[in-house]
């Protein structure tokens, strides 16, 4: 038995097909290899970001269409997500500038998170009936703590203020945990070699490297939150080998860090995720960021912008990644709010009216992966007739299997899948399209 998910119209909800097996010959189709004996990572889900902006468009819905928007990210018969991220203190899709503390005198503030982020959280969880799985990651320390004395361009963590800082971030995790939701993993800084004009903050490698090993790891177990994994870079992919290893020369590093995050905004590069995957096997490797950047895309039509996200998750679930977080949750329709007018797409943003949402076609190729990969999922082997098809392929802990393809070419192709060597399934896969089949 197996099921072919195709999509066709994207005005309409996700339409199930079905064939027959065939058997035959390959000669004029594209043959898609997998090898259930041979099996890679495993696959802990997909999820987004709620952010500031995420959260206060989120508010602007009426409790029906907030309960709706719920239900087509985290319901059952929506995206299925599992995974969320949360940022620590404001990020760019922040409605401004704000930290949890002003100065050292100051108590610890939550008040931002009370506010926008753990309400929609808590939302979230209520849709998926089980707790989302969330991973915090701060977008600068307090300006009173940096080189540069200011949240945004840059800047570094003063070292007299480390200790402080580890202790704001384990804090922020305990809260979170204490407010019941289920903070598993946290980042050392987001994009750490970028300087922005929005919350931004510079580590070296080796700087990394000793604030997770010789204050994060320690604050978090001594906040009774050690069981939290931390994780480094969280930045593109090409320069991630050579983090990694800068990073895991720091005495200690070894055994405070978890894994490695990274984003997409400089191009494939998924060679340099294999060979992560190859130096560090023991570690986890997570995609947290990723959207069509409207200064770069914006001209891009919908499906090639749908594609843009489909051929970046096929390529990191085959380079070995563990998870993926898509970017913000819910923007409004000018692609923000953003605090300095770095404006984006996302899969799901609000019309015009801002009284309801729309589900844009990157919405539905996410949809591809994240509503058939379970957490817990295996990757298999599996290899391709051509790059004018592109797959990858799961067994699901309940023992099903999952194969995802991708054709981004001007021309049908007919696609024949192979496993264990004899079974075959034939459908075609139409130009620009994506299809999943479950087994």
């Amino acid at each position: 038995m197996k099921a072919l998910l195709t999509r066709t119209d994207f005005a309409r909800d996700l339409r199930w097909h079905t064939d027959e097996i065939v058997s035959g010959e390959l000669d004029s189709v594209h043959q898609v290899s997998v090898y259930p004996a041979v099996r890679h990572q495993v696959f802990h889900g997909f999820g987004g970001a709620f952010t500031e902006a995420a959260a206060f468009n989120y508010q602007k819905l009426s409790p029906d269409r907030q309960k709706a928007f719920m239900e087509r990210c985290f319901g059952k018969d929506g995206l299925c997500y599992t995974q969320g991220r949360v940022h620590m203190g404001s990020c760019d899709f922040s409605l401004g500038n704000y930290s949890c503390m002003e100065s050292q005198e100051d108590f610890f503030d939550t008040g931002r998170d009370d506010k926008y982020l753990i309400p929609m959280v808590r939302a979230a969880e209520e849709t998926a009936g089980k707790p989302v799985e969330l991973m915090l990651s701060p977008w600068s320390p307090p300006a009173f703590m940096k080189s540069n004395g200011d949240r945004n361009h840059g800047g570094s963590l003063m070292p007299e203020y480390r200790e402080l800082w580890a202790e704001c971030m384990a804090k922020y995790v305990k809260y979170y945990r204490s407010q019941g939701l289920n903070v598993r993993r946290i980042t050392v800084q987001n994009e750490p070699a970028a300087v922005q004009t929005w919350d931004s903050c510079i580590y070296s490698g080796k700087e990394e490297g000793e604030f997770a090993a010789k204050f994060l790891a320690h604050a978090l177990k001594e906040a009774d939150c050690g069981d939290v994994q931390i994780l480094v870079w969280d930045h593109n992919k090409e320069i991630l080998p050579y983090r990694a290893d800068a990073v895991m020369s720091v005495s200690g590093a070894v055994d405070a860090v978890s894994g490695f995050a990274f984003h997409w905004y400089t191009g494939d590069h998924f060679s340099a995720l294999s060979a992560v995957r190859q130096l560090y096997p023991q570690k986890e490797l997570w995609f947290t960021e990723g959207c069509v950047e409207y200064s770069r895309f914006e001209d891009f039509d919908s499906i090639r912008k749908a594609e843009m996200y489909a051929h970046d998750i096929l390529g990191n679930l085959n380079a070995g990644a563990s998870g993926s977080l898509d970017w913000n949750l819910l923007l409004d329709s000018k692609g923000g709010p953003n605090h300095v007018g770095n404006f984006c797409e996302a899969p799901v943003m609000l019309c015009e009216s801002e009284t309801d949402f729309e589900l844009r076609s990157e919405y539905y190729y996410i949809g591809h992966f994240s509503r058939f990969l379970k957490p817990g999922a295996i990757r298999l082997g599996s290899s391709v007739y051509s790059a004018d098809i592109e797959a990858a392929a799961f067994e699901n802990p309940d023992g099903s299997r999952i194969v995802v393809s991708l054709n981004r070419t001007g021309e049908d192709r007919e696609v024949y899948v192979t496993m264990d060597g004899c079974q075959g399934y034939h459908y075609c896969l139409n130009a620009h399209s994506i299809a999943t089949l479950q087994i």
